[in-house]
C-alpha cells in the first residue's frame, strides 16, 4: 500500500519510531517514521540514574541494546556506550525534540512513575511546535501531566478496556484512548466517540488487522510498519 491511507481521516502513527524498519526508539527509526509521512511517532521515555530522560522501552537494556542492566541504574554516559542496532545509541528526549521539531508529532509514553513533570518541562523548554500527546498505562502519571500542563493532550492506554473506559477517561481528563488492536469493537469506538474521545489502536502490523481497524472507524493506527496504514 502506498503513502495514502484508504481512510484519509485515520492517522498513520509509527511505533517506537517505525521499528519494523529500523531499531526501536532510535533517531534512525524516527527518521523512517518521518520519511513514511506519519502524523505521529510513539516513543518510550525512561529515566537514568543521573536523572536524564532517554528513549528506552524495557526496564532493562538487555533486549534492545548490546548492554545489560536496569535503565534506572545506568547513567547517561553508560547509555551513550550502548549499541541499539545499526550503530544507533538510545537518544535523550531533548535530542529527539530537537531532531523532530516542525517535522512530526510525538506520542511520549511515560513508562515509569515520576516522569510527568520533567517530561512536560523538557517539552515546554524545547519550544516544540508539533502536537504532543502524553501517553501512559499509569493513571497517576496522566494526572500529574494534567497538573503540569492543563492544556496537554493525554492518552490513557488499556491492555484490556475496563468496564467503563469513558468514566476512567473523564476522571483523568484524557483526550485520547489507546486500545490494543484486538480489543477494539465498533460499539466501544462509538461509545468513546460519543464522549468526544479520540481513539488510537496499537500495535497493528498485519494487513488484515489494519483493514479491520479501518472499518471500525478508529482515529489512528499505531504500527511497526506504518507504511501499511
Amino acid at each position: 500500500m502506498g503513502n495514502e491511507s484508504p481512510n484519509q481521516r485515520i492517522l498513520r502513527i509509527g511505533h517506537r519510531g517505525a521499528c519494523g524498519h529500523a531499531p526501536e526508539n532510535t533517531l534512525a527509526s524516527i527518521e523512517r517514521a518521518i520519511a513514511l509521512q506519519c502524523a505521529f511517532t510513539e516513543v518510550d521515555i525512561q529515566r537514568t540514574s543521573d536523572d536524564e530522560l532517554v528513549l528506552l522501552h524495557d526496564e532493562r537494556v538487555d533486549r534492545t541494546t548490546n548492554g545489560r542492566g536496569r535503565v534506572s541504574e545506568l547513567t547517561l554516559p553508560d547509555i551513550r556506550k550502548l549499541d541499539a542496532g545499526s550503530g544507533q545509541t538510545p537518544p535523550t528526549l531533548d535530542e529527539v525534540l530537537k531532531a523532530t521539531n516542525g517535522r512530526i508529532g510525538l506520542i511520549l509514553e511515560l513508562k515509569t512513575g515520576g516522569l510527568a513533570y520533567d517530561v512536560c518541562a523538557t517539552v515546554r523548554a524545547s519550544g516544540f511546535t508539533q502536537p504532543v500527546i502524553y501517553a501512559s498505562f499509569l493513571r497517576e502519571e496522566l494526572q500529574h501531566v494534567r497538573r503540569a500542563d492543563p492544556d496537554a493532550q493525554t492518552m490513557i492506554l488499556f491492555t484490556r478496556p475496563p468496564a467503563n473506559p469513558c468514566a476512567v477517561a473523564a476522571r483523568l481528563h484524557a483526550t485520547h484512548i489507546g486500545l490494543r488492536f484486538d480489543t477494539v469493537t465498533q460499539p466501544l469506538v462509538t461509545a468513546l466517540h460519543n464522549e468526544h474521545l479520540i481513539v488510537f489502536a496499537y500495535t497493528a502490523n498485519r494487513p488484515a488487522e489494519i483493514s479491520r481497524l479501518n472499518m471500525l472507524d478508529v482515529d489512528g493506527i499505531i504500527s511497526d510498519f506504518p507504511d501499511l496504514v
